[in-house]
C-alpha cells in the first residue's frame, strides 16, 4: 500500500523548487482523532507538522489551525452578516485583529481564474487563482508583480505515477510565504469551495 507521507528525499520539480528554501507539506484531508473532519500535514520527512480537529457535529465556522502538539497557531473565522464568503484569520486563538481576512470571488465575468483575494487592514496582499476543486491552485503575491509565494498540487508517488485522489495534495511554500499562512488559506479555500 502506498504511504500518503513516503520517506523520500524531497523531489519537487525545478520550477518550483528555484528557490532551497521552498516547504514541500502534504496535506491529507483527515484528522487524526476518531469522529472528526480535519486536516493532516506532513514534511517531506514524514513528520507531522499541523493539524485541524473538527468534530463531525460541531459547526464548521470556527476552525484553528494547530501544531502538531496541539498546540493553537492560527484561528479561522467566518465572518457573519458579510456580503459574499469572508473568512477572517486570527493569530492563536484571539477573536481580536484579524492578521488577514480572506473574501472569495464572486464576479466570475471579469476574472474567472480568481478564486479568492487575501487583505491585511483593506490592502490586497494575496490573489488565489486556479481551481480547488482540481488542487490546482497558485497563491500569488500582490506586493511582489504577482509572483507564486504557494502552490496547492495533486499528489502522485514516486514510484508508479499512482494519483492519490482529492483527499492527498501537496502545499509547496516559497521562503516568502510561512508554512502556516499558506496552511490557513488551503483550509479556507476547502471551506469556500467544499462541494469540489
Amino acid at each position: 500500500m502506498t504511504k500518503v507521507h513516503p520517506k523520500f528525499p524531497n523531489t519537487c520539480e525545478e520550477s518550483l523548487c528555484d528557490s532551497k528554501a521552498a516547504v514541500v507539506l502534504t496535506v491529507w484531508k483527515k484528522s487524526l482523532l476518531f469522529n472528526c473532519d480535519g486536516f493532516t500535514v506532513y514534511n517531506a520527512n514524514g513528520e507531522l507538522v499541523f493539524r485541524v480537529d473538527n468534530y463531525m457535529n460541531c459547526p464548521r465556522d470556527n476552525i484553528v489551525l494547530m501544531d502538531a502538539s496541539g498546540f493553537p497557531l492560527l484561528s479561522i473565522r467566518r465572518k457573519k452578516l458579510s456580503l459574499g464568503d469572508c473568512w477572517m484569520v486570527y493569530d492563536g486563538e484571539t477573536e481580536r485583529d484579524p492578521i488577514l481576512t480572506a473574501r472569495k470571488n464572486v464576479n466570475i465575468i471579469t476574472n474567472r481564474r480568481s478564486l479568492a483575494w487575501i487583505s491585511a487592514k483593506k490592502t490586497v496582499l494575496y490573489e488565489i487563482e486556479g481551481s480547488y476543486g482540481q488542487r490546482s491552485c497558485k497563491i500569488l503575491d500582490e506586493r511582489r508583480n504577482k509572483k507564486k509565494t504557494a502552490e496547492i498540487k495533486r499528489k502522485e508517488t514516486v514510484i508508479g505515477g499512482v494519483a492519490f485522489g482529492k483527499d492527498v495534495f501537496k502545499l509547496i511554500v516559497e521562503s516568502e510565504m510561512e508554512p502556516r499562512v499558506a496552511m490557513a488559506l488551503t483550509i479556507i479555500l476547502d471551506q469556500m469551495f467544499r462541494s469540489s
